[in-house]
């Protein structure tokens, strides 16, 4: 089963996210800010990180940052923002995003991205 980690402050997103991906066949680990889901990172060896950008503390572009550092090979990594002009783009790359999702996320765009990227969980839509 492929696991997926989700990074997301906004309780309500997170749950809606972590409902979705579980309906599609992932095993969802979620954390609400940086510092929990690098924990999360570094004990549950995710193969996809979906970060939300602005996070408290240290935002999304520095938690792919560190992830990138840690000693396991990085997930890919997918952006979750609600910015989408190009430069904001450029900079998710910059930071290590494989993909940059503009939210609020379409549910059949996430799964024809997981899909995309090799990872499409054993339920699903994409």
């Amino acid at each position: 089963m492929i696991r997926v980690l989700l990074i997301e402050d906004n309780t309500d997103a997170r749950e809606a996210l972590r409902a979705l991906l579980e309906l599609d066949g992932y095993e969802v680990h979620a954390a609400a800010d940086g510092t929990e889901g690098l924990d999360l990172a570094r004990t549950k060896a995710p193969e996809v990180a979906l970060v939300d950008i602005g996070l408290p503390g240290f935002d999304g572009y520095e938690v792919a940052r560190r992830m990138k550092a840690l000693p396991a090979p990085p997930p890919l990594m997918v952006a979750l923002t609600g910015y989408s002009e190009p430069e904001d783009r450029q900079r998710a790359k910059d930071a290590g995003f494989t993909a940059h999702l503009v939210k609020p996320v379409d549910p059949e765009d996430l799964s024809r991205l997981l899909a995309h990227l090799g990872t499409p969980g054993p339920g699903s839509r994409g």
